[in-house]
């Protein structure tokens, strides 16, 4: 099935507001060498389970819409520096962006006193208002609009204007031009690339130094499922002789899910019998 520019940015941005919270946690802890199980801040395993939990990590996206920029926010000796630029350079990236679509879209208003307006409300929650600088030094800020709502709602935002599929909203904001919506696509893109990045979660295949603890000979391979941890599979190149006890993919057996933690138990106590 193909996709449009815009869906692709609305994806991007999606995933970005999803990693957001893992991103900002991360800031605050020291970096993790490269490893076969998939980074996840709030646990590997509760991410594994957690299909009834999907309205707890929702409120958990949620809550960070009112969390300052990190832009405006001191950081004393982060633990992870990757992290923090990476954060930093989204956050960036995406305002800046946000400026700009807004400017080029977002349609403005006189008020019954002729001056112009930022639609019919200029309180409306769908307007983007960008930031304002006192005339008291070099970019002296007076105001940071709407990016004191944090990344999530500024992704929210670019979103809308990707897909730009809502009637309603031609009070407000004049169609998004093509060449715009490829900009924000670009942009959605290189954001999810950094946190993902920066979260060890882009995807690749590792071949581990440590045989299969089941059958001693075989090499594991794993595929880190691109930052999903739910795609993420091993498997043992012996193939089903190896008396591991999980079910045989295409001629190997395979961990997925809950059993590549029972996988990684075993190395680990391979590696302590070596020890």
């Amino acid at each position: 099935m193909t996709t449009t520019p815009g869906q692709r940015a609305a994806a991007d941005l999606a995933a970005v507001r999803e990693q957001w919270g893992d991103l900002l946690a991360a800031i605050a802890e020291p970096p993790r060498r490269a490893d076969w199980m998939p980074y996840e801040r709030r646990g590997f395993l509760d991410q594994l389970a957690a299909d009834d939990r999907e309205g707890d990590e929702q409120a958990l996206a949620e809550a960070a819409v009112g969390r300052l920029p990190l832009i405006l926010r001191e950081h004393p000796a982060p633990a992870n520096l990757r992290a923090l630029d990476a954060a930093l350079d989204v956050e960036r990236e995406v305002f800046d962006m946000c400026d700009a679509v807004a400017e080029r879209v977002q349609l403005p208003t006189r008020d019954a006193h002729g001056r112009w307006t930022l639609g019919s409300d200029p309180s409306d929650p769908r307007l983007w208002h960008v930031p304002t600088y006192r005339d008291a030094g070099p970019t002296t800020l007076a105001s940071t609009g709407s990016r004191l709502f944090g990344l999530h709602w500024a992704a929210v935002w670019l979103e809308g204007r990707a897909l730009d599929d809502d009637p309603a909203d031609r009070a407000l904001f004049a169609p998004t031009p093509a060449t715009l919506v490829d900009q924000i696509a670009e942009v959605a893109r290189t954001a999810r690339r950094r946190v993902e990045g920066a979260l060890g979660r882009e995807a690749r295949t590792i071949t581990l130094d440590d045989p299969c603890p089941f059958c001693r000979a075989g090499r594991i391979v794993v595929h880190n499922g691109g930052g999903n941890p739910r795609d993420a599979v091993a498997t043992c190149s012996t193939g089903p002789a190896c008396p591991a006890p999980v079910d045989v993919e295409r001629g190997r057996r395979a961990w997925r899910g809950a059993d590549l933690v029972a996988l990684w138990v075993a190395i680990s106590a391979s590696r302590r019998t070596l020890d």
